[in-house]
């Protein structure tokens, strides 16, 4: 995340050109996809950090945990478009969120889950297709590097 916040904001383009290049070579060698235009929130945490997609157009909130061989993506069916993440959400292990959908704060989104629709604020999504249960502080207990 080093390079990724200083490729975002430099402003003499070689410097900028080299923080994209190290935050590139990092990236093939961990399998991670992401690129230095998207909109990413402090406290992002990527634990495990291996096979993990997250699509430019995506916007991501404070405080966003994810798990190793998460994906973020964009959808051309329906709904059209990238996910809107909120503010204290956790990604778990090989989950997907994928379409033009607003996932709400205070959310834990289980492993192996694939999401496609809408998430309310304080909830805990579970499997495939998805199931949504209301929790307060449904992130308490799993939300690392908190800011």
């Amino acid at each position: 995340m080093v390079y990724f916040r200083r490729a975002q904001k430099a402003k003499f383009k070689p410097l900028k050109l080299f923080y994209e290049y190290k935050l590139f070579r990092l990236c093939r060698k961990y399998g991670i996809e992401i690129k230095t235009n998207t909109k990413i929130g402090e406290g992002f945490c990527m634990i495990h950090p291996y096979n993990i997609t997250v699509s430019p157009f995506a916007v991501l909130g404070k405080n966003v945990n994810m798990y190793k061989g998460s994906t973020i993506g964009n959808n051309t069916g329906n709904p059209v478009g990238a996910p809107v993440i909120g503010d204290c959400v956790q990604i778990g292990i090989n989950s997907t969120v994928i379409g033009g959908i607003t996932v709400g704060n205070d959310v834990v989104i289980a492993p192996n889950t694939f999401v496609k629709q809408d998430i309310p604020d304080h909830s805990v999504v579970v499997g495939n297709p998805c199931k949504i249960y209301h929790k307060e502080n449904a992130t308490s207990q799993f939300i690392w590097n908190k800011i």
